[in-house]
């Protein structure tokens, strides 16, 4: 009895789809988690492939080996010839920056929805749902309409949604705090300050002449048109400071994540700070993306599932993960904003919504399992 059951684990249990037994080997293998760090890095290789074909993809004919010259000679130095010169400036100054202000602030706001996500409970929250995008819609919108016929610089509207966003986070986060408000509150919350946000703005909007109105709409729908350096830059440096902080945290997560609130604190969880701190970094990382970016939807929200399911719920994988799902998207939606109706560019912000809905609404339908 003892010998039969023996060999029958080694030989392997049936496969879900009712196919030819799993080796012992393969199935320890996914027990202990051993091929999750080959899924990041295939999944970095695939992201780094991806940025290098999105460079590619336009109007002005460059293929992947001009993109891939141009980087190598933008970082090595060397002798640009005449007959390069124009490609070498289309890469380096408008679609190199493009793609990677798209790619880091898709991975951003992927980041920010996972660890709202596993601190609130809930996998319907987002980045959004302490009402950090229409804050800054309103800041951008303010800056717009109170420089009036004048140009407003870029700055001052980035620095007005940047401050309106962390001003309005810090004041939902001290009140919960203060009031000692549970998760489902907190919630509530933050969709009447989303209410609130969103009404002032359509005020704005509703008073505006109409060249104002446009720059307000135009915001407001998320673009990554007008990316330099710079932006990338901020984007990347917050993301990458911020990604080894929330890894550092990550079985900590996992313990409020799985097993709640009580639980974790009996395994010696802090959690009301560990809850507010890293709420903290997801509303900076949402923030300075919405400040640069506009307004982006869904991203936030269909990212980490598309994470999840992959590569499972445990954090300590779920969020660098969420990094290149998050990233992928939200370039897959510019690049095809940008060459579906050639020459006329769609802002990012609207195809990621035609892209993302009918993704999230496939993963309801089909895996139930992704929302609990």
């Amino acid at each position: 009895m003892t010998t039969s059951i023996a060999a029958e684990r080694d030989a392997g249990t049936p496969s879900p789809s009712g196919g030819a037994p799993a080796p012992r080997a393969d199935r320890l293998r996914r027990r202990t988690g051993a091929w999750r760090p080959l899924a990041l890095g295939a999944g970095a290789v695939a992201s780094a492939i991806a940025i290098v074909v999105a460079v590619g993809i336009g109007t002005a004919g460059i293929t992947p080996g001009d993109v891939w010259r141009a980087i190598v000679l933008a970082i090595f130095g060397g002798t640009l010839h005449g007959d390069f010169a124009q490609a070498y400036s289309i890469v380096t100054e408008l679609r190199l920056p493009r793609t990677l202000l798209a790619f880091g602030a898709g991975a951003a706001l992927s980041v920010a929805g996972a660890l709202m996500q596993g601190l609130l409970r809930n996998p319907l929250v987002s980045p959004f749902t302490l009402g950090v995008s229409p804050a800054a819609a309103f800041g951008a919108a303010l800056a717009i309409t109170l420089a009036g016929a004048q140009t407003v610089p870029a700055w001052v509207v980035i620095l007005s949604a940047l401050g309106m966003a962390l001003a309005v986070s810090a004041f939902v986060l001290s009140l919960a705090t203060a009031k000692k408000m549970a998760v489902a509150t907190l919630l509530l919350l933050g969709i009447a300050v989303t209410q609130l946000f969103e009404a002032l703005t359509s005020a704005l909007q509703f008073a505006a002449n109409e060249n104002t109105l446009q720059a307000i709409v135009r915001w407001t729908f998320g673009s990554v048109n007008d990316a330099t350096w710079s932006d990338v830059q901020v984007v990347w440096v917050v993301l990458v400071l911020a990604l080894p902080l929330v890894l550092w945290f990550a079985k900590d997560l996992n313990a409020i994540a799985f097993a709640g609130d009580d639980a974790a604190k009996s395994l010696g969880v802090n959690v009301g700070a560990l809850r507010v701190g890293l709420i903290v970094v997801a509303v900076l990382l949402a923030s300075v993306v919405v400040s640069f970016c506009g307004v982006i939807g869904f991203v936030g929200l269909v990212g980490p599932h598309i994470a999840r399911l992959v590569i499972g719920a445990d954090h300590r994988y779920l969020l660098p993960f969420s990094v290149l799902t998050g990233g992928l998207l939200l370039l897959l939606a510019d690049t095809v904003g940008r060459t579906v109706l050639a020459p006329a560019v769609i802002p990012v912000g609207i195809v990621v919504a035609f892209i993302g809905a009918p993704i999230f609404i496939n993963l309801i339908l089909t895996r139930k399992t992704a929302l609990r």
